[in-house]
């Protein structure tokens, strides 16, 4: 299929551009190409996609569930009951209504944790978004429930269909949740496999004095002595970070995936943006789940990200509008489709087309600076992954039919 966008606006100058198949073919001032599809790009901007660096997609369904509680009595009070309830067909309807919000506000690519993983792969690939997904793993230090989720994780990597597009990784929660032994396994399996890892790092002070009377030292301290960090783990959170542990996880080139709405919400705490940045750690962003935060709009979580490391710091320059959107669009995680987040010939036609004509995105003195702390998910009019039109004019086929799903599923869970 062949789809030719006409003088949208890239890198500032209007281009037309060429897609055929799956990769960009050409972006040129003019050209005179037969397609499939004509877009009219001239009063749009032509952008990659955004990066979610770390969510938990089917919580969608707990979206407004639980709110204005702190993070354990959350989780086991709330969340962790609720999820039980859950089965698979919920967590497909949930991640396609996940899949429809990201699409819809210019998400095209995450890293995701959840239950019931072969719903999630099945929902991902039929809405046609990519992916790094990972089954929860938590043992509770529990031997038998350990050796059960290791049999688990080895099944779901070696018979679940796994494409170019949606791919496994490993995701041990917690170091509260999950045991030394566990987490030596998952780092042995990620290695031998060459598959990328997701856990949950640092999130609160309790989780750190919890590591310090388990284990004698800090949680990066610890995964770091039992040889777990390296350039292949998402670190999520990462909030209490001594600076050795900063300087180890440069050193072991761990990308953090921060989530500053829901540590905002959760009270979990300040991320020490500055003192990453300055130590040269890769920092991505990532929405976390709906029952924590409660979107998945990368939009919101970039102007949060610039806002709140202004006023915690007292320094206006601190988290520029260029420094977010970075993170929220490189291609930091490179163990996620290396062909993406650029818009160049010859890379793949993964492109998100803003409406420069919301008026959210008016007067345009600068357009990055529009994109973090004006524009909302709603500027984006068009996407395009792989070459396919995943929404245009706003508009996402099945749709409708998506939301009478998840109100449908949502009565059966709470009457269960």
């Amino acid at each position: 299929m062949k789809i030719l966008i006409k003088q949208g606006l890239l890198n500032g100058q209007p281009v037309d551009l060429l897609v055929d198949g799956k990769y960009i073919a050409r972006i040129d001032s003019n050209i005179e190409e037969d397609a499939d599809v004509t877009i009219d790009a001239s009063d749009k901007a032509i952008l990659p996609p955004y990066v979610n660096a770390h969510t938990h997609a089917a919580m969608t369904l707990l979206r407004g569930y639980a709110d204005d509680m702190e993070l354990m009595d959350w989780l086991q009070n709330k969340i962790w009951p609720l999820e039980a309830k859950l089965t698979e067909e919920d967590i497909y309807v949930g991640t396609k209504l996940a899949c429809l919000e990201m699409i819809k506000s210019g998400t095209a690519y995450f890293v995701d944790m959840y239950w019931h993983l072969p719903g999630i792969v099945k929902a991902v690939e039929e809405m046609g978004l990519k992916a790094l997904l990972s089954g929860v793993i938590i043992d509770s230090f529990d031997e038998k429930q350990a050796e059960a989720m290791q049999k688990k994780n080895e099944k779901l990597f070696k018979e679940l269909k796994w494409s170019d597009n949606v791919q496994f990784c490993l995701g041990p929660h917690a170091i509260y949740t999950v045991s030394e032994k566990s987490l030596k396994w998952v780092r042995n399996f990620a290695t031998e496999h060459k598959i990328p890892i997701t856990i949950h790092l640092s999130e609160t002070e309790y989780v750190v004095s919890e590591c310090e009377k388990r284990y004698g030292m800090r949680p990066v301290e610890f995964l770091d002595s039992i040889g777990f960090l390296g350039s292949d783990v998402i670190a999520a959170h990462c909030v209490h970070l001594s600076d050795k542990e900063i300087e180890i996880l440069k050193r072991d080139q761990v990308i953090v995936a921060h989530n500053p709405i829901s540590n905002m919400k959760l009270c979990s705490g300040v991320m020490p943006f500055e003192r990453l940045s300055k130590a040269g750690v890769e920092i991505t962003l990532g929405t976390d789940g709906c029952s924590s935060n409660n979107n998945l709009n990368m939009a919101d979580e970039m102007k949060m990200m610039a806002l709140i490391h202004k006023s915690a710091s007292g320094n206006p320059k601190l988290a520029s509008a260029d420094e977010v959107y970075a993170c929220a669009t490189d291609n930091r995680i490179k163990h996620l489709f290396p062909e993406t987040g650029k818009i160049e010939a010859g890379k793949r036609a993964d492109l998100i087309l803003v409406d420069l004509t919301h008026p959210q995105m008016q007067p345009n003195h600068n357009l990055i600076s529009n994109l973090v702390y004006s524009g909302t998910g709603d500027v984006v009019d068009t996407m395009i992954i792989d070459g396919k039109i995943l929404m245009q004019d706003k508009h996402v086929t099945d749709e409708d039919e998506i939301r009478q799903q998840v109100k449908k599923t949502v009565q059966e869970i709470l009457s269960r």
